[in-house]
């Protein structure tokens, strides 16, 4: 394929990735229908059936016997590397992960915080439900086996169901139980069965788990999918109080109640999935002191310095206010008209110099009379003109 044509490929991927984000109106929350009922009913009714068969070591115990000591991993050796790693899409640690970051992209795409709330309710109630047999039936794996034909229960162990095949059953399984079209629906639910079958089938190919163990852990797990709809009144109340939480805390930072070490943590975390920008709160002016009347500038009389004769300091002789008004006022009339309240600004002292006034007659001229132009020696004279002096006389 051609450079030209990749590049207009990705730039409508990305300009699809960069649109805003919205809030599809189609989606609708699953509910407990009747017929999810009954499913649940049988789903559990077998459970029972198994861990009721497994603790009176009834034909289910004996096969489990049976397909150990057939050993599957060194019948098809060469399927262990590649098994190895598949199995690890059971493992909760690994596929948790995932999930989240998918989950967590729909949501900010999406405006909601369902798809993740409804993964930790899943999980929790996975850990809970599966934990507590577990932990309650204790039996060991066909590793640790110590009586042949014995179901080893009550001897600390914890593998039953399976933890990695009711894992691959909610974690892949959440995918198809939160898509948005029924296609995608019926899509996802074949690639989490496969998933976790395959899964199941590895655990026993290993020698980890029994085939009872792996059969109560589907069920399990898929007992944990059809009774989450019975959770979705709580996963509401959840998103709801979260974004309430956020509302709150954008008011607060708003107002500069945080300290600006958490600010700088909370702003990326509020700002997601929306247009919220930090808009510092304006702070309320402070009471104005009253302001100081200024007191106006007393004028200062003019002063004339006049120089007397023979004395050797001129005298300063101040002008009186009365002729100052009357010049102020002859000169201009428009100028005398004033403000209330308002002084003019004093003027500068005259100053007078002390060296007698000469006229220009008197000035030493300071520079020779006559012409200014230099005499060049090498121009002649013009015919029948008298030579002109160098300096005038």
């Amino acid at each position: 394929m051609r450079t030209d044509q990749i590049l207009p490929r990705l730039e409508r991927v990305f300009a699809r990735l960069d649109r805003e984000p919205e809030r599809p109106a189609h989606l609708q929350t699953p509910r407990m229908s009747r017929h999810r009922v009954v499913l649940l009913g049988a789903t559990l009714g077998i459970y029972l059936a198994i861990v009721v068969a497994v603790v009176t070591t009834s034909w289910l115990v004996r096969l489990d016997w049976q397909i150990m000591f057939f050993r599957p991993y060194e019948q098809w050796p060469q399927l262990h590397a590649f098994l190895d790693y598949l199995v690890v899409l059971g493992q909760r640690g690994p596929t948790a992960v995932m999930v989240a970051a998918w989950l967590g992209w729909r949501s900010w795409r999406q405006h909601t915080l369902r798809p993740l709330i409804t993964l930790g309710v899943a999980l929790l109630l996975l850990n809970i439900t599966v934990g507590a047999v577990k932990l309650g039936l204790g039996r060991l794996g066909p590793h640790y086996a110590t009586e042949i034909g014995s179901a080893e229960l009550f001897a600390g162990g914890d593998i039953f169901p399976s933890g990695h095949t009711a894992n691959a059953v909610v974690t892949w399984g959440i995918l198809a139980y939160l898509a948005s079209t029924v296609v995608t629906r019926r899509v996802l639910s074949l690639v989490s069965a496969v998933v976790s079958l395959s899964v199941g089938a590895t655990t026993v190919y290993l020698g980890t788990h029994w085939v009872s163990d792996v059969l109560l852990g589907w069920l399990a797990g898929l007992l944990v999918l059809l009774a989450l709809p019975w959770f979705e009144p709580a996963i509401a109340m959840a998103e709801a109080y979260v974004f309430d939480l956020r509302a709150r805390l954008r008011s607060l930072v708003e107002a500069g109640q945080v300290p600006e070490a958490l600010t700088g943590v909370l702003v990326p975390l509020l700002s997601a999935g929306g247009k919220w920008r930090l808009e510092r709160a304006a702070a309320e002016p402070a009471e104005r002191q009253p302001a100081q009347a200024v007191q106006p500038a007393q004028p200062v009389p003019p002063v004339v310095v006049v120089r007397q004769p023979g004395a050797a300091e001129p005298a300063q002789v101040p002008v009186p206010a009365s002729a100052t008004a009357t010049a102020s006022a002859s000169a201009s009339p428009a100028a005398s008209v004033q403000t209330a309240g308002h002084q003019p600004a004093a003027r500068p002292a005259a100053h007078l110099s002390g060296r007698p006034h000469l006229i220009r007659s008197e000035r030493t001229p300071g520079a020779p009379a006559g012409s200014r132009r230099p005499a060049h020696a090498e121009r002649a004279p013009a015919r029948g003109a008298a030579p002109r002096p160098a300096t005038g006389g």
